[in-house]
């Protein structure tokens, strides 16, 4: 089997979760008074939220260990499977080689050779969940798995309206000049990742303006294919994506729209009020 592994921002959903083959490694959320919570659903996503408002500073995230890490793939290499690794953190792809120079060595250990795509983190459910269907409907390699991923990573969009970019600002996402324009009265924000960096692309007055403005940028990022559908994300208010499904489903004609509420680990940054898309551009 090829293991598709990833860290906890992927926010896969329970379903996704419970997909044969996926492993992640949870991050960590250390809050205001010193106490430290793995992003591995102990802690709900509604309580995260409900902290987070609650707390005068912001959480800070941490990546998981380069050991976290080795230990799936050593996991990996005893039962034979390959992995496919879409996880960011550098630290932990400086330990490939060491795999790879066993593989070389005995070619049994091949199998647990792993091809690094390390995509934004924002964008990478969707990354996870096209690597399962090449793997289960294509039936591809893990090479030719990494190898279609590399150019399908390009083509994932995201764009959201944000109540604030105070929360982004904070963390050093974002300028505080661009955050302070953001932050007109009645103005909300409309970001997109862009080239790897959060942008604010265009704003709106009031979360009306803010939402015409965010389905404007869907056609200039694109447009979103739809063989692919689309994911609403949330992150506090599951009521914010209806009028963005009823957009996407009478405007567009889109099907096979997901909806996901948005975890610690990019909650702590784009804060509550949050809704977005998540989309794969036509071609």
């Amino acid at each position: 089997m090829i293991r598709i592994v990833t860290d906890s921002a992927a926010d896969l959903t329970a379903a996704e979760l419970n997909v044969p083959g996926i492993f992640v490694v949870p991050l960590s959320v250390t809050f205001a008074d010193g106490t430290t919570q793995l992003d591995d659903g102990t802690m709900t996503k509604d309580e995260f939220f409900v902290r987070l408002a609650e707390d005068s500073k912001l959480p800070r995230t941490s990546q998981p260990s380069p050991a976290s890490f080795m230990q799936v793939y050593e996991d990996a290499a005893a039962a034979g499977d390959e992995s496919l690794c879409d996880h960011h953190w550098p630290e932990a792809v400086r330990h490939l080689p060491v795999l790879q120079h066993l593989a070389a060595a005995d070619a049994d250990l091949c199998r647990c050779i792993s091809w690094t795509l390390r995509p934004p983190r924002r964008l990478r459910r969707c990354i996870v969940r096209e690597a399962v269907r090449l793997r289960d409907e294509e039936g591809l390699t893990a090479e030719e798995i990494s190898a279609a991923l590399e150019q399908f990573k390009k083509r994932v969009r995201i764009v959201a309206v944000v109540d604030s970019l105070k929360h982004l600002q904070k963390g050093g996402r974002l300028p505080a000049a661009v955050a302070i324009v953001g932050g007109a009265l009645g103005i909300k924000p409309v970001l997109a990742l862009q080239d790897g960096a959060i942008k604010l692309v265009d704003k709106g007055r009031g979360r009306p303006g803010a939402l015409v403005a965010m389905f404007k940028q869907l056609d200039a990022l694109g447009g979103i294919d739809p063989r692919y559908g689309y994911t609403l994300l949330y992150s506090d208010n599951k009521q914010l994506v209806a009028p963005v499904h009823y957009y996407l489903h009478k405007n567009l004609h889109l099907t096979g729209g997901r909806v996901g509420q948005i975890g610690p680990t990019i909650g702590t940054h784009v804060g509550p009020g949050v809704v977005g898309v998540v989309f794969v551009a036509k071609e």
